[in-house]
Formats: C-alpha cells, sequence, structure tokens
C-alpha cells in the first residue's frame, strides 16, 4: 500500500493494548472492513506492546499486508530524551519491524523534535532504510516551520507528514491566522506558521487527539467547561444525524489543507459513528460556529 495512499481517516494504535490478542484481532478486522487501512503506530505505546499485538495479527492474516498502510514513528526515549542520532533511528526501526512482523514501514515519523537534532544525521539513517528497503517515506511529528525548515535542508528525501494536535479546543493551528497584528493575548503566533508552510510544501497534516482540549487533559465533548461547544456540536450532530463527535472528526477534515484525523478509538461503535464524517462537509458558517463557541474570536 502507497503510503500516499487517500484515507482521511488513519487508526491510532496507541491504546490497542487496552485489548487482548483475540479482541485485537476482531477489532482490526472490523477496522479493515469499515474502510481504514492506515494505522499509525510508535515505539513507545505501551513500550512496543502496541506493535507487538498488530503484529501478531498481521502474522495470523499474511494477506492484509499487502492492503495496508503502516506508519510508525521513533526518536523518544520516555523520561529521559528525544534521540534523533543515526543508531537511534535505525535500531529503533529494526526493533519496530520485528514487533510489527513486516519488512517494511510505508511511512517514519520523527515523533519529537530533538534538541540535538543533526539534519545530515538524520539523512544518513533515512537514505540508508531507503535504500535497505525497510522505509519507503518519511515525515515528523510536533514540528513547527523553523524545525521543518532546518530538517528539510539536510534531508535528500522529502518529508510527506507532519501529526499536530488539531480539534475544536485545540485549534490554533487554524486560528492563529486570524490574530495577525492583534494585540490580544491569542494573537501570539504559537504555532510559527507550521500550517501555511505544511501546505506551501505539500506536507500533509495528519491531526492527532481531536477530542482533547490543552495538552490532553481530557475530552472536551459533555464537560461543563466547554458547554457552548457541546451545544453548538449537539446541535449540528441533530443536524447532519450523527453524534458530536462525528461532528469533531468532520470539522478537522473541513479545511482545505485536506488532513487526514488520527482516530484514537477502540470501540467499534465509536469508529462506525466517526466515519460518518466523511459524508459530511460543514458549511463555512458552521465552521465558524465551532470556533466562535469553543473561545476563539474575531478580531
Amino acid at each position: 500500500m502507497n503510503a500516499f495512499a487517500q484515507e482521511s481517516l488513519i487508526l491510532g494504535c496507541m491504546r490497542l493494548n487496552k485489548l487482548n490478542q483475540e479482541e485485537a484481532d476482531k477489532y482490526l478486522s472490523h477496522v479493515i472492513e469499515s474502510g481504514i487501512t492506515f494505522f499509525d503506530h510508535s515505539d513507545i505505546y505501551a513500550k512496543g506492546d502496541c506493535e507487538s499485538i498488530f503484529g501478531n495479527f498481521l502474522k495470523k492474516n499474511p494477506g492484509v499486508r499487502d492492503k495496508i498502510t503502516i506508519q510508525d514513528k521513533n526518536a523518544i526515549v520516555s523520561g529521559v530524551m528525544f534521540d534523533c542520532s543515526y543508531e537511534h533511528i535505525v535500531n529503533s526501526v529494526e526493533g519496530q519491524l520485528k514487533r510489527l512482523h513486516t519488512d517494511h514501514l510505508d511511512s517514519l515519523l520523527i515523533h519529537r523534535g530533538d534538541v540535538l537534532l543533526e539534519p545530515e544525521e538524520v539523512n544518513r539513517a533515512f537514505n540508508d532504510l531507503k535504500k535497505a528497503g525497510k522505509v519507503l517515506n518519511f515525515g515528523v511529528s510536533n514540528f513547527g516551520e523553523s524545525q521543518l525548515r532546518l530538517l528539510q535542508k539536510g534531508l535528500d528525501e522529502k518529508m510527506k507528514f507532519n501529526q499536530l494536535q488539531f480539534g475544536p479546543a485545540r485549534a490554533e493551528l487554524v486560528t492563529d491566522a486570524m490574530m495577525c497584528n492583534r494585540l490580544q493575548d491569542n494573537g501570539v503566533n504559537r504555532e510559527s506558521n507550521t500550517l501555511d508552510y505544511c501546505r506551501l510544501h505539500n506536507i500533509r497534516i495528519q491531526t492527532w487527539s481531536p477530542l482533547q482540549y490543552g495538552k490532553i487533559e481530557g475530552c472536551f465533548l459533555n464537560h461543563p467547561k466547554f458547554k457552548k461547544l457541546n451545544d453548538t456540536l449537539n446541535q449540528l450532530g441533530e443536524k447532519y444525524n450523527v453524534t458530536a463527535a462525528t461532528i469533531v472528526i468532520a470539522f478537522n477534515l473541513r479545511h482545505p489543507a485536506n488532513m487526514q484525523v488520527i482516530l484514537g478509538t477502540m470501540n467499534a461503535s465509536h469508529l462506525d459513528d466517526m466515519i460518518k464524517a466523511n459524508s459530511i462537509k460543514l458549511e463555512r458558517v458552521e465552521y465558524y460556529s465551532i470556533l466562535l463557541s469553543a473561545g476563539y474570536i474575531l478580531p
């Protein structure tokens, strides 16, 4: 499966270890049957256990691999450091491939920007992995514009993806554009023009935790702190005959940047609801009503 596959929805496998192997096998089969064939991993998810569970599924279903896209991330040593050294990237991929029971990753992302990052060293790792056929495409996660510029300058490979947190309650990625040349506190450009840079350079944004607020402080659905936002989402849900969660996914998909949305649910019913977002295109006024009810302002 080409990592440029046009899937708008990705299954995030961070919580796959919440299921036992039998449950995971059944759920992953359901996901694929539902039309989602892009799967996102990281070697820090349950210390590799999520990859192993997924790999066991692939081992039992050898015909599946050629029908799906597998993306993985590395460079985080949990609680210790970020490590973008050649040795760490290459050695991590070897472990990831082994746990996933596959001979290649469709895409590999640098999970976080290492303060000691050396673009030329990352380039050497990427080139060797590509030459060996172990990774087909590359990208990053949680990188801002300046980090993207620095890294890309030293790479032979063009970055294809950037994973960023985005949703109605964490929407600075898009609202910064409205606050240019304003004195309000939220006029500070915290996203460093990342969205525009990615669009200009054909780096596809993959959005994570769309239902969360703050730094993954919790889900805003039915949260009293977000009454106006929930009222708006529920009203739109009634209009489109879907759940509020589905409207959130439709909100992310509505942006012209053609973002992909990572779904972290391990619940088949919730997944089926969210997939309905593919058939919804929010009106412009509805998109803005969600932003305003989340507390963002028109200058």
